[in-house]
C-alpha cells in the first residue's frame, strides 16, 4: 500500500475482518441489549403464571404450592419452585386489582410482562351449574363461553356468545391427565385443620361474564346450558384471560392458558361464601398436580 491514508472507519489490508457489535463513523453510539437477539430476554422467568380474583384463592394457592411473596415490587407476586412427580416448575402467582375481566386482563399483561410464563392458569371457585358437579368438586376447562356479548331489541334480548378454546398443546396436556386419573378423576386431600375430604375433577366449558349468577332460572344460565349442554360451571374472570391471550403481540408472548374452578356453590339463591376455601383450596390441589402435565419447555411426565 502507497501513499497517505486517513481512516475514520474500518480498513483491511488482507486476510478476514470480522466485526461484532460495533458502530462506525464519527459520533456513532452502540446500544448492546443483554437480551441477546431482538432485545428479548429468551430465558423465562416462569414456567407457569397463577391469577387468582379473591384473597381465599391467593392463599389457597400459595399454601398448596409452597410460594413465597417477592419482597421489593410493587406488584405483590408470589414464587417458588414446586416439585410433582421429579419435574420441577417454577410458578408465580398474583392476585388481580378486583374480580371481573377488565382486571384479570392487567393481570395477564402484569405476568407477561415481569415473568414471561409459558403458560397462565386462571384458578379460585366457580358456581357448577351441572348436575354431575357438587359442592368442593373441581373443573378444569379449556373451553370458556363468554356470555356477555348481547344485543337488547324491543323483542328482547339476543345473545351472541364467543367460545374460544386453549391451544392444543394445553388440551393434550390435560387429557393426559385424565388419561393417568380417568374421568372424572377422583382425589382425596387432607386440609391444614386434619379434615380429610372427597372431591371429584371433571372436564368441560365454563360459563363467563361479569354477572354474578344467584338464580337458578336465570336466562343467562339458559343461554350458556343451550350453547353447550355440557356448561359445568359460570364465573366472572376467565372471559378476560382468553381475550388477553388472544390480543397479545410482540416477544414474550404466553404459550396457552387453563382455567380450574373448585365448585363452591350452585350459582343460585343458596349462594354462601362459607364453601369457598374448600373449593379454592381444592382447585388449588388440582391445579398443582397438572403442573407437570403443562406444556412448559420441560420434559414432561413419562418423558
Amino acid at each position: 500500500m502507497r501513499g497517505d491514508v486517513n481512516n475514520s472507519g474500518i480498513m483491511t489490508t488482507g486476510g478476514r475482518t470480522t466485526v461484532t457489535n460495533s458502530a462506525v463513523g464519527t459520533g456513532a453510539v452502540l446500544h448492546i441489549s443483554s437480551g441477546g437477539s431482538g432485545g428479548q430476554d429468551e430465558t423465562r422467568k416462569a414456567d407457569v403464571g397463577v391469577i387468582t380474583a379473591l384473597p381465599v384463592e391467593l392463599r389457597a394457592v400459595r399454601d398448596v404450592l409452597g410460594l413465597k411473596r417477592v419482597t421489593g415490587t410493587e406488584i405483590a407476586f408470589h414464587e417458588g419452585d414446586v416439585e410433582v412427580r421429579g419435574r420441577i416448575t417454577r410458578v408465580v402467582a398474583l392476585r388481580a386489582v378486583s374480580p371481573g375481566q377488565r382486571s384479570t386482563v392487567a393481570a395477564f399483561s402484569d405476568l407477561r410482562q415481569h415473568y414471561s410464563p409459558a403458560v397462565v392458569v386462571l384458578t379460585g371457585i366457580g358456581g357448577g351449574i351441572h348436575p354431575t358437579v357438587g359442592l368442593g368438586d373441581v373443573v378444569v376447562a379449556t373451553h370458556v363461553v363468554y356470555y356477555d356479548a348481547r344485543k337488547e331489541t324491543p323483542d328482547g334480548t339476543r345473545h351472541r356468545g364467543e367460545g374460544p378454546a386453549a391451544p392444543a398443546s394445553v388440551v393434550r396436556a390435560v387429557n393426559s391427565f385424565f388419561d393417568d386419573h380417568e374421568v372424572p378423576a377422583a382425589l382425596q386431600v387432607t386440609a391444614p385443620d386434619g379434615v380429610t375430604r372427597s372431591f371429584t375433577v371433571s372436564t368441560g366449558p365454563i360459563g363467563s361474564g361479569e354477572a354474578v349468577i344467584t338464580d337458578s332460572r336465570s336466562p343467562i344460565r339458559e343461554f350458556v346450558q343451550t350453547y353447550n349442554d355440557k356448561t359445568c360451571a359460570v364465573e366472572t374472570e376467565a372471559g378476560g384471560l382468553v381475550q388477553a391471550f388472544y390480543e397479545q403481540s410482540g416477544p414474550g408472548k404466553v404459550g396457552g392458558w387453563l382455567v380450574v374452578r373448585g365448585i363452591s356453590d350452585h350459582a343460585d339463591a343458596g349462594k354462601s361464601d362459607e364453601p369457598q376455601a374448600v373449593a379454592a383450596r381444592h382447585a388449588a390441589e388440582v391445579l398443582r398436580r397438572l403442573l407437570p402435565y403443562l406444556p412448559t419447555g420441560r420434559p414432561a411426565v413419562g418423558d
